[in-house]
């Protein structure tokens, strides 16, 4: 169910034009957002990394203020919601020179409780480490990844882990993932070009305060034969365990726990 919808800051019924950028070319940025009861998490960050994107990105963005009133407002309508802002260049026409648009809706979701399970899937669309002109934007163009599950959802699994280059662990199409080892937590660096999710960030915090050991780096998928746990983080999941990851084999263990109930215990 899709509630209220504003296209730069006027009530719509959702209709864009055919030739818009996002339609024709994918070209736009977004954010998605959790809000309960109307309230929203980690709107700052969320809106940071909006700018950050639009701004890689050369698209035009209204002021703050005018973002975080649109955002609050339709979340406040929907209640308990999944609240999406996208922003795109306009017409994609050469001779239809269009205004910059940012479309803010909410829709209802749901909940699907862990653990997951991982089909390893190779992804030579990401980059992996190399620089790239949209480095660290959050880009509407998710065709590989929405491939990258569709093909472990035909093979029997929840979701995909994508692999790099040299059999190197990425994040999941629309999710981080994260491992531990003795007690100690590794994550995928961002030096390889992973996004900068907001659950993963203040997942980190929480560890930090915890006093688990954090390391950040570079491994290839063989590193998970040492885990004892996976997880997976992103603002619809939270944090979640993973049971498998293609044919091997995890139990959700206690650092997992401690960060999935401190994490839920900051959202609240």
């Amino acid at each position: 169910m899709i509630t209220q919808v504003l296209i730069n800051g006027r009530e719509s019924d959702g209709k864009i034009a055919v030739t818009d950028s996002s339609v024709l070319r994918g070209d736009g940025c977004f954010e998605v957002l959790r809000a309960r009861s109307g309230r929203l998490f980690a709107l700052d960050d969320h809106l940071d990394r909006l700018t950050r994107s639009a701004g890689i990105m050369g698209i035009p963005l209204p002021p703050r203020r005018d973002l975080e009133q649109w955002v609050r407002q339709v979340a406040e309508a929907g209640g308990d919601v999944a609240v999406r802002v996208v922003a795109t260049r306009g017409s994609s026409l050469t001779d239809q020179a269009g205004e910059p648009m940012v479309i803010v809706f909410a829709h209802s979701w749901k909940h699907v409780p862990g653990p997951m399970t991982l089909l390893p899937v190779a992804a030579p669309w990401h980059a992996a480490g190399v620089p790239w002109d949209l480095a660290g934007a959050k880009i509407l163009s998710y065709a590989p990844n929405v491939s990258a599950t569709r093909r472990a959802s035909a093979e029997g699994f929840d979701d995909a882990l994508l692999i790099g280059v040299d059999d190197v662990m990425l994040e999941g199409p629309t999710f981080s993932v994260a491992w531990v080892i003795a007690g100690a937590l590794e994550i995928p660096s961002l030096d390889l070009g992973i996004l900068r999710s907001i659950t993963r960030g203040v997942v980190l915090e929480i560890a930090g305060e915890l006093a688990v050991e954090v390391r950040e780096g570079e491994w290839t998928l063989d590193r998970l034969d040492l885990a004892d746990e996976v997880l997976a983080m992103s603002t619809m999941r939270e944090v979640q365990p993973v049971s498998a990851v293609g044919n091997r084999r995890f139990m959700e263990g206690p650092v997992t726990s401690r960060l999935s109930r401190q994490f839920a215990q900051r959202v609240r």
